[in-house]
């Protein structure tokens, strides 16, 4: 503002002259006044309108709060799941005063809980078998001791099949035994003969009170006379009376729960550490902590680059709920346009605008953690009973809920609503306020420079999730992939106006839903980029791990001929007959091909022999599997004809020395009748077979023995034998020694099991019955050789699809719904025009597609590149390993993309269902 005043030299006429008047001096206080009233002010409105739209702010409360629900429900079940030292010690010791185990027969310095030790002199010496009486003498006069013996595995009689539980043995006679416990119902078991057991394990073996408890072998039966719970192993558990498993060697889970006439001290804390013996109290007793005692000591680089790697998937997880929340934010704004321009013409600046947009997105963040907090800390309370039982598979501690991780929570919840606000924040600060008054729309602008940005990120996101995959870090590939996806959200907005150009020759529908998609970008291009990032991760995701199956597929290395079955016993004492294998397998495997397998094993005088095939050396590589090799060593090593196996061939070239007639070399090799004859010929002239040629030279091969007794020193006696080399084999890596061979090396054969022959591997349930016939005789492992490696990645890949088609029909009904309301004032055109009531539904539905259709198209083609990007850096860096690797194969993940592709078909049917055929009828007032 300025001062006219009129200026009057003598003798002269007055001369017009102006003086600029400085502004008002603004203090740093009055700033903040000012900023104070701004925010308030738009937290009112913002308040305000969330009552007026309650549908929407709804809409937005249901995606802010369910992964804030989702979060807090797990941040509370393992804040409880973590129990303190206290709760620690209260559980382990029950009523006892102290817990001691004897863990070394040298003295040991503990800390004050003793959890944490180490042997101040350096050496460790395990500990041997102690008694209760040797441990009462270390007590002061007047102690009591009991002994708890944990983790005995046990195999018993199922109704339908044998079950594994676990059986622990105490007194539960002995007060200090009953307190680690909490019994149900019955009495404590008195004698042997007599078990109590937890409830799980009650309903899964269909037991009650007073039925008997029989072994898988059938060697011991208990009666059931108690049914206990250890708050510490929810799962099926056996507490057996300590006469029915006598103590026959160290047992290193023992421990004895002591009661002592006075305090524990560090005097009695350092006495039994003397002896090697930690002490447990219920009360910390000042010893020293350990040297590498503390949580922060025990984080290394691989704990550090999983924190980092977690935080990156959070990231991903915040980046979804921004986008999916967007719209909603997007369409409220244009729906306030006329108010916001109110606003302005009353002197409201840009950043006012922005401030009352971005309180919109503050309230809303507010509620939604507000109420994702409130109901996921009582959801964890209501259902912390299964979660203890199924989940963590023990008792929780006291009722607590991480207020930290929740502050964090709320915090994330509040940033996902200003971000979501963000982009229609800037928007409505550059409207037309002439346009905003008089509510007609603006034609939307593209950028040039956002495309470039774009462009820019999806090629750095793409080079840098390149170079860690090349260095095998997790958290460089992830933070790629989320440059490369905020990339295409830059460029999302240019395509979307593109496909409205070239959509002019469709028909009446489609035409509409691409020029509504391409008006309203603020609100198409996020639920599209949702869509986009959600099905980009999971093709991603599933054509790696398509890969590295297939790849493991081709690496799998085969013990027997697929369906054939090895059995092998486990106790020597008790080794069935031929004939009752043969009988069991006839019965219920279906086959009768049953040949006896026997090990060749030191002569009966003892000690340790190892029996290989020594590789020629002309054939032999120079280089071993393990070796460090420099760079020109490896392209040596790569390009020598000698080192042309792959990495699982080098260390899977055990040759497993058997003793065979001939017999069993069919079963085990898959050979032909012809090959057979030869080998057996071979074998029973003396000579040995291989299944690897490389070790046949002149007809020979030369067998090594290094035998090792009962001292260190070694003999090594390497004879050339007679020798056969399997054109084609199948299976493991064998050295089949005739029982001559045997003898000129000075071997015998020991029993090692029987192989059976069946065309087609069995199922479940004859292995069952079939490894039950065989219960009598002991333990007994049946392995069955499938043809392939174990892992099934069919339901993951499954998984992943159907976790991003939910995000793609959520993000597809949302975005509908959206343009939905935003229309209404088009279809009453419609109407009037006449246009018929099936317009509509047809419009959903081409709406639907547009976004599903689009966003699960781009994240296909995104996920595509970005597996081949990775694949192709990590077979890269494989080209220049030693030893030599199996590259990954470029696989397309199709379970993956067959229900992504069917997705947006069910995003439009569903648009088409739920989407009222009748058009909307308004007449305006004047």
């Amino acid at each position: 503002m300025t001062i006219r005043r009129t200026l009057r030299a003598p003798g002269r006429a007055a001369v017009p002259a102006t003086r600029p008047v400085a502004p008002p001096v603004r203090t740093g206080r009055r700033r903040f006044a000012e900023l104070t009233g701004s925010w308030r002010a738009a937290l009112r409105i913002a308040r305000r309108e969330s009552r007026r739209t309650r549908r929407r702010t709804a809409l937005v409360l249901a995606m802010i709060a369910l992964p804030v629900l989702v979060l807090a429900f797990l941040a509370a079940s393992y804040d409880m799941a973590e129990l303190t030292p206290q709760e620690r010690i209260d559980r382990r010791l029950g009523v006892a005063d102290a817990e001691l185990r004897w863990v070394s027969q040298s003295p040991v310095v503990q800390d004050e809980w003793g959890e944490g030790w180490y042997a101040p002199d350096g050496e460790h010496l395990p500990a041997g078998p102690a008694t209760v009486s040797w441990v009462a003498a270390l007590l002061p006069p007047g102690s009591r001791v009991t002994e708890v013996r944990a983790r005995i595995p046990l195999t018993v009689r199922g109704p339908d099949r044998d079950e594994k539980v676990n059986g622990r043995v105490l007194d539960l006679t002995d007060p200090l035994a009953r307190g680690v416990a909490r019994f149900r119902a019955g009495r404590a078991p008195q004698q042997p003969g007599e078990v109590a057991v937890s409830p799980i394990a009650l309903r899964r073996l269909g037991l009650r009170l007073g039925h008997t408890l029989t072994t898988a072998d059938g060697s011991r039966a208990y009666t059931v006379v108690r049914v206990v719970e250890f708050p510490d192993d929810l799962g099926p558990m056996v507490a057996l009376h300590p006469g029915a498993v006598p103590r026959t060697g160290p047992e290193p889970e023992s421990r004895w729960l002591v009661d002592v006439p006075g305090t524990v001290d560090a005097a009695l804390v350092a006495r039994l550490n003397e002896q090697g013996v930690l002490l447990t109290p219920r009360h910390p007793t000042g010893a020293a902590p350990t040297p590498d005692s503390g949580w922060f000591r025990s984080i290394g680089p691989g704990d550090s680059n999983d924190l980092s790697t977690s935080v990156l998937i959070a990231g991903l997880g915040l980046l979804e709920v921004v986008l999916l929340v967007g719209p909603a934010f997007a369409v409220g704004v244009r729906r306030r346009r006329r108010d916001l321009a109110l606003v302005a013409v009353a002197g409201g600046d840009a950043a006012q605008l922005r401030r009352v947009v971005l309180a919109d997105g503050v309230v809303l963040g507010v509620l939604g953690a507000a109420v994702g907090l409130v109901l996921g800390v009582a959801a964890a309370f209501a259902a912390r009973p299964l979660v203890e039982q199924y989940v963590f598979g023990a008792r929780f501690g006291g009722y607590r809920c991480w207020p930290a991780a929740l502050v964090v929570l709320g915090g994330v919840a509040v940033l996902t609503g200003v971000l979501a606000a963000l982009a229609p924040a800037w928007t409505v600060a550059r409207q037309d306020v002439g346009a905003g008054l008089a509510g007609r729309r603006t034609p939307p602008t593209s950028r040039g420079r956002w495309l470039a940005v774009g462009l820019t990120l999806v090629a750095g996101g793409a080079a840098l999730a390149a170079f860690g995959a090349a260095r095998t870090t997790p958290a460089v590939i992830l933070t790629g992939l989320i440059l490369g996806e905020l990339g295409l959200v830059c460029c999302t907005p240019t395509l979307i106006g593109v496909l409205a150009r070239l959509g002019r020759v469709l028909p009446l529908a489609p035409r509409i839903a691409l020029r509504d998609a391409s008006r309203n970008r603020a609100a198409a291009a996020p639920a599209i980029c949702a869509v986009m990032a959600a099905v980009a991760s999971s093709v991603a995701l599933g054509g790696y791990l398509a890969s590295d199956g297939a790849r493991d597929q081709r690496a799998y290395q085969p013990m027997l001929p697929t369906g054939h079955v090895l059995v092998s016993p486990n106790d020597p004492a008790r080794v069935p007959t031929l004939d009752q294998v043969t009988g069991a397998a006839r019965e219920h495997l279906g086959t009768d091909r049953v040949v006896p397998v026997h090990a060749a094993v030191c002569a009966p005088r003892g000690g340790y022999c190892d029996v290989s095939a020594v590789l020629p050396s002309e054939r032999a590589c120079p280089w071993q599997a393990g070796d460090t090799l420099s760079a020109a060593q490896r392209r040596q090593a790569r390009a020598d004809p000698r080192c042309q196996l792959h990495e699982p061939a080098y260390y899977g070239a055990y040759l497993e020395p058997l003793v065979d007639d001939g017999t069993a070399l069919p079963l085990l090799t898959d050979a032909d009748p012809a090959t057979t004859a030869a080998a057996t010929a071979v074998l029973r002239d003396g000579g040995v077979v291989v299944t690897d040629p490389r070790y046949l030279h002149n007809g020979l091969v030369t067998v090594q023995v290094r035998k090792m007794d009962a001292g260190p020193e070694q003999s090594i006696a390497a004879v050339d034998l007679p020798g056969y080399a399997l054109p084609v084999a199948v299976g493991q890596s064998r050295l089949l020694l005739s029982a001559a061979a045997g003898q000129r090396l000075d071997l015998s054969s020991s029993p090692a099991g029987w192989v059976i022959g069946t065309s087609t591997p069995p199922d479940g349930d004859r292995q069952d019955r079939f490894t039950a016939a065989l219960r009598p005789f002991g333990t007994i492992y049946v392995t069955v050789e499938n043809g392939g490696a174990p892992s099934d990645l069919s339901p993951l890949l499954l998984l992943l699809a159907a976790a991003a088609g939910l995000i793609t029909v959520g993000a597809s009904g949302i975005a509908t719904a959206l343009a939905a309301a935003e229309g209404r004032a088009e279809l009453t055109t419609l109407a009037a025009v006449g246009a018929a009531p099936m317009v509509r539904r047809l419009l959903a539905i081409c709406q639907a597609g547009v976004i599903s259709g689009l966003g699960s198209v781009l994240g296909i083609v995104a996920g595509l590149g970005t597996a081949a990007i990775v694949l192709f850096s990590v077979n890269r860096q494989y080209a220049t390993a030693w030893p030599i690797q199996l590259p990954y194969p470029y696989l397309v993940p199709w379970p993956v993309l067959g229900v992504l592709v069917l997705v947006p078909l069910v995003a439009m049917l569903g648009a088409g269902l739920f989407t009222r055929a009748r058009l909307p009828i308004e007449r305006r007032l004047d």
